[in-house]
Parts: structure tokens; C-alpha cells; sequence
């Protein structure tokens, strides 16, 4: 029997809706990421060649932008003036220390909660979540008051503890969701042979894998990129990236090109780690979005 070519016939509104939805993606893509663009060039340039316009009339001028001599003085500045490589170090290890601490207390008790029964169960955990909803602001002179007579405002210890307040809340939400999704009957086998419901907890963390990694890059780019905590609870000592860019806005002087380039060295390794991990955090966000 001979096979017959399936001809598809495509309407007037699919045309145009199709197109419709390829205009929206390229200005989608040039809204997001020309100004991720013009920030990387500028911190190449000197400032005269950053503010150079086209001569009035000029409307094929946009080839100026990319008409300069490349200098790294800007990042010079940043790490040989401004002590950036301190900054970063300070951001690294406030965003990796709460991330592993609301992991380990998170996967804990999200386990816990997952696995046993018990009375308010669905209040303690409605609670856990709403302390997460709460506005930082609204309880930043509280946590100042408290970290305050505790020695802990400008260090970076304070800055771990302060961001996992927030982040512990949120790992438990989440990693429950994943410990949901893994049957009971795996650690049932485990306890049967003679594994203690620690090992048997150990057992399963390889299948929830993919989930806690994402959660780790919800918890590093959190804190990687807050401002308010490390302003307030980190100052002094515990200074970290975003707070040692706003303080290159001066009311003398604006180095415009020192804060191009801080934006370079902030925002480029977390979007090379998203990249890197693009599919497994897609993967560990949706482990538990489906109930077996």
C-alpha cells in the first residue's frame, strides 16, 4: 500500500501568530541581554571612548559603540585599589556556607516531615513556610537588634546565619516536595536488613540528587546577589560584591568604568554556573512538581 504524504495546511492566524511569537523572542533576547552587552564592552573602555556619541544626522553611527581600544584598567582598578578579590572571597563563602548549612538542617528536617506522622504536622509546616513570606524588611531591625548583641553585625559568620534564616525555610518547603516523590518502600528494604533510619535517610539522597543541586544554585544566587542583608548585616568586615559596587557611586565622582566592570565580575560567574547546570536545576525543580 502505498504511503500518502501528509500535507499540512497552515491558516492566516497561525501564520501570523507564529510570526508573532518570533518578533516576540528576538526582542525578548535584545531586551534581556543588550544591556548585559553594553556592560561588558564598557568596562573595556576608557571613559571618553564609553560617552562618545555619533555626530547628529548620523543614523548609521551605532558602529562607534564597537569602535575602541580595549583597556583593563577598569578591572585593575577594582582589584588593585578596590580589594574586589576580598569582596569576592567575603561573597563566596556567605552564599556557599548558607547554602550547605540549609541544606544539611533542610534535607533533615524536610525528611522528617516527609516520612513521619505526627499531630500539627500540617500547622508546624505552614508555619516553617511562613516565616519564608515575611519581608526582609520588616524584620531587618529586629535581626540587626538581636545580631547586634551577639557581635555578629559585620562578620561573616552573621552574614551565613542571616542568610540561612531565610533560605532554611525555603529548603525544607522545597526538598519535602522531593522526598514525597521517592517511595517509602526503599528505605522500608533498607530497614528490614538492618539499617538504622539515618542510613536508610542516606540511602535515598542519591534520587533526590538533582533536586537539593538546584536548590544549592537557589541558595548561592540568593545570597550572591543580596544587598540589603550584606549592607546591613555585613558591614565592615564582612563587605561583600554588591555592596563594594554601590559604594563606587560617590557624590563627587561616579566611576563609571570601575562599576562596569564590577558588574562583569558579579553577574558572569552566575551565569556561567547556570549554564553549566542548566539541566540538572531544570531536572531538580521538577522532581517533585508530580505525585506518583
Amino acid at each position: 500500500m502505498a504511503s500518502r504524504d501528509v500535507v499540512s495546511y497552515e491558516t492566516p492566524f497561525t501564520r501570523i501568530a507564529r510570526y508573532a511569537s518570533i518578533v516576540f523572542v528576538v526582542l525578548y533576547l535584545v531586551w534581556t541581554l543588550l544591556p548585559f552587552l553594553v556592560m561588558f564592552m564598557s568596562s573595556f573602555k576608557d571613559l571618553l571612548e564609553a560617552f562618545k556619541l555619533p555626530a547628529v544626522g548620523d543614523w548609521s553611527g551605532i558602529g562607534i559603540f564597537f569602535e575602541f581600544t580595549p583597556t583593563l584598567k577598569h578591572y585593575r582598578s577594582l582589584f588593585v585599589d578596590n580589594s574586589f578579590a576580598t569582596y569576592i572571597a567575603n561573597s563566596l563563602i556567605a552564599a556557599g556556607g548558607s547554602a550547605v548549612i540549609s541544606v544539611i538542617f533542610g534535607s533533615l528536617a524536610a525528611y522528617s516531615l516527609s516520612r513521619v506522622d505526627f499531630r500539627g504536622k500540617q500547622d508546624l509546616f505552614f508555619w516553617i513556610i511562613s516565616t519564608r513570606m515575611a519581608p526582609v524588611v520588616a524584620v531587618m531591625v529586629p535581626l540587626y537588634s538581636i545580631f547586634r548583641s551577639l557581635d555578629l553585625v559585620g562578620t561573616l559568620p552573621g552574614l551565613i546565619l542571616a542568610y540561612t534564616t531565610f533560605n532554611l525555610p525555603f529548603a525544607i518547603w522545597i526538598l519535602k516536595g522531593f522526598f514525597d516523590n521517592v517511595p517509602f518502600a526503599i528505605e522500608e528494604a533498607q530497614m528490614v536488613d538492618g539499617a538504622t533510619r539515618f542510613q536508610a535517610f542516606r540511602s535515598i539522597l542519591p534520587l533526590v540528587a538533582p533536586g537539593i543541586g538546584a536548590f544549592v544554585v537557589l541558595c548561592i544566587l540568593f545570597a550572591w546577589n543580596d544587598f540589603l542583608f550584606a549592607a546591613i548585616i555585613g558591614s565592615g568586615g564582612a563587605k561583600t560584591l554588591p555592596v563594594a559596587t554601590r559604594e563606587l557611586v560617590q557624590p563627587q565622582n561616579i566611576q563609571w568604568g570601575a562599576i562596569m566592570a564590577a558588574g562583569v565580575v558579579t553577574t558572569l560567574p552566575m551565569m556561567a554556573l547556570g549554564l553549566v547546570i542548566r539541566k540538572y536545576l531544570v531536572t531538580g525543580l521538577t522532581m517533585g512538581a508530580v505525585k506518583e
